[in-house]
């Protein structure tokens, strides 16, 4: 807190203001000021993001089938069909997370959803493959730009004491869309038990959509980034719009002004990411993400094996249009059965985020997903009953590990490590630099799971979570509590 000269009024920085707890009429301070209603839209508008993306990329998976079917498709198509949000998201989260930095939070969560919707209603009129893949890469490059924007302006506009908490919480709707998205599939399914029921999957989305596209018209953008680009007087409206509770509290909002922070910002931004001060940030954002999904995307393809060894139900080739719809609904409610486990380990990292911090629980999943992987690979060698427990204990362990720590962790440490200026354009970058590892898995791991063998590929993925931990702990930030507006000092060199 700081009183300007001359006239007794009291300055303070948005986050200062965001941060600001009450009194009790005796004098004593209470811990957090319970969040505003617009504070509470922020968050439901977030988090409806991350719920369609769970959605939305699951149900791609359970419409791969029909697609396949209803298009005629080949291995290589087929490849290409899944690929396409993958690299979708890889350029959305790097160029269309980057201008969030240059015209607005607001703006961007606006264009990002306006993006999702459109490419969902294309989707479902989709009238052949090579428009199908452009839809899909459309739909991904909208879920890209929503892992920075999203994030950002949760993390501008919400108390430093409770920002791992909250952020997680929104995070956490993402296994809940991939749980909806597994339920709304089995219903199409079951409804419409046709080859094109995969297009009521995606139309059935566009509705809710449009209603969260309308709510984000709705919101003030983020006073913090309006600071930093010298709009000092939207700034303080737009913290007056966040900060509206009943009594009015505060009466009103004069911001301090740091010069500091936006030097150069226009100039050399990228310079700026891999400067001497930011590289550190740089490198813990993208590194341990990048080995996160090479795992995580790596495992993904073992699933079926999974669930068809555990049901005992998949029909391994459909002889015809209800084989190959059984065998969907089958692999929906499997699916939907393991999402489960993500849940509860984004539940046990939003408890215990503020708590133990960022680094702690980052290190402990990338071990505890090491040690899934080690049981994993203990079934290779194991006979009868041991070799399912080996299994499927062990790809259990590394879905809760995997939430618990480096899934959820890297999300949110990539928004938190950088100045507000570039922040979007460094969570953008860490988010990209880490779906290039989610690309390359899906092409590469089915060759060399026939190459080199399974244990063999496990071990490697062992070793992927192990060096993720080193790289967290060696170039490590802990974020946990920190004012955000703290990392902006400094002219960005």
């Amino acid at each position: 807190m700081r009183e300007e000269k001359g006239n007794g009024r009291t300055e303070k920085t948005v986050q200062e203001y965001i941060d600001e707890t009450p009194f009790w009429a005796d004098g004593t301070k209470t811990r957090s000021a319970p969040l505003t209603r617009m504070q509470w839209r922020i968050w439901w508008l977030a988090s409806a993001g991350k719920f369609f993306e769970g959605l939305a990329v699951f149900m791609t998976g359970v419409a791969l089938p029909l697609i396949v079917s209803e298009f005629s498709l080949g291995a290589t198509e087929k490849g290409m069909v899944g690929a396409a949000p993958l690299f979708g998201i890889l350029i959305g989260a790097s160029v269309l997370g980057d201008l969030s930095d240059r015209f607005g939070r607001k703006r961007m969560f606006i264009v990002e959803m306006a993006l999702f919707t459109f490419f969902l209603i294309c989707l479902a009129l989709s009238p052949n493959y090579p428009s199908l893949l452009v839809f899909l890469f459309g739909l991904g490059l909208a879920l890209g730009c929503d892992y920075p924007t999203a994030h950002m302006i949760l993390s501008e506009t919400i108390p430093s004491r409770d920002r791992g908490r909250l952020i997680l919480s929104a995070f956490g709707f993402q296994a809940l869309g991939a749980m909806a998205g597994a339920a709304l599939g089995y219903l199409a399914l079951y409804e419409n038990p046709d080859i094109g029921a995969w297009r009521f999957m995606y139309g059935a989305a566009v509705l809710p959509a449009l209603m969260v596209l309308y709510g984000r018209f709705h919101i003030p953008d983020s006073p913090a980034w309006l600071a930093a680009r010298r709009r000092i007087k939207e700034a303080e409206r737009q913290t007056e719009i966040l900060l509206d509770r009943e009594p009015t509290y505060p009466a009103s909002v004069t911001l301090a002004y740091r010069d500091s922070k936006v030097k150069r910002e226009e100039k050399g931004r990228m310079r700026q990411l891999f400067s001497r001060k930011n590289r550190r940030a740089a490198i813990l954002a993208s590194v341990p993400w990048f080995l996160q999904d090479l795992g995580t995307y790596g495992i993904g393809i073992f699933t079926p094996t999974i669930l068809a060894s555990v049901l005992g139900q998949n029909i391994e080739h459909a002889r015809n249009l209800a084989d190959l719809i059984r065998s969907d609904m089958l692999a929906a409610k499997g699916a939907a059965f393991i999402d489960v486990l993500l849940i509860v380990g984004i539940a046990a990292a939003a408890l215990l985020v503020d708590r133990i911090g960022r680094i702690r629980l980052q290190i402990l999943g990338f071990i505890g997903c090491a040690a899934g992987l080690f049981l994993a690979s203990l079934s290779m060698n194991a006979q009868g009953g041991m070799r399912m427990i080996y299994l499927f204990s062990g790809f259990m362990l590394f879905n809760f590990m995997t939430n618990l720590g480096p899934n959820a962790m890297t999300y949110l440490i990539s928004g938190e490590v950088f100045p507000v200026h570039i922040r979007g354009l460094g969570a953008g970058f860490a988010a990209s630099f880490a779906k290039v590892g989610a690309v390359v898995t899906a092409f590469f791991f089915p060759i060399l799971l026939k190459d080199i063998g399974a244990q063999t590929l496990l071990y490697i993925l062992m070793g992927a979570s192990l060096i993720g931990a080193a790289v967290t702990f060696a170039f490590r930030i802990e974020t946990r509590g920190l004012n955000l507006e703290r990392l902006g000092e400094g002219d960005g060199e």
